[in-house]
């Protein structure tokens, strides 16, 4: 990715590519609360909803494309990811998706105090601490994620054609 000029004509640093150290220190980070969702025994598909909610949640089109591939080579739908940001009025998730959801939403806005005790009790009636854990950390690392392709403007690429 090279820096770009954005539709408001402000140039966007790659913060990323600016400041590597600092990147290279959020992908260990990530790579650390994978392997933290991994050994809780939370799978791929209930991580990358995590990642895909909160993309949705904060606006990041570079998260959401890439959460979206990844999503689907781990198998995941079509149909869920179309009905995610409406998770809540289908039946199309289980429990365990569903408390994941929740409390990812609830760690997202860390100043609902009331959403966060009801996202924990929903998550402790389906999850294991750990598995509670790897939730909250997953939506920390992707909330940074955002927040880095967002002020950095990074380009969602379009597909290459054949």
């Amino acid at each position: 990715m090279s820096e770009q000029t954005t539709g408001s004509a402000r140039r966007r640093i790659f913060i990323d590519k600016r400041s590597p150290d600092a990147f290279d220190a959020l992908v260990r980070a990530s790579e650390a609360v994978r392997a933290t969702a991994s050994e809780a025994g939370l799978d791929r598909v209930t991580v990358e909803l995590v990642n895909l909610r909160v993309s949705q949640l904060n606006g990041c089109a570079y998260c959401l494309d890439l959460h979206t591939r990844r999503a689907l080579r781990a198998g995941e739908s079509p149909q869920r990811l179309g009905v995610l940001p409406a998770w809540r009025d289908t039946d199309l998730f289980t429990p365990a998706e569903r408390a994941a959801l929740d409390l990812a939403e609830a760690t997202n806005d860390p100043t609902d105090t009331a959403a966060q005790e009801s996202a924990y009790a929903a998550a402790r009636a389906v999850l294991t601490e750990d598995q509670i854990s790897a939730v909250i950390w997953v939506a920390i690392t992707i909330g940074a994620f955002n927040r880095v392709s967002i002020m950095s403007g990074h380009p969602v690429q379009a597909p290459r054609r054949a």
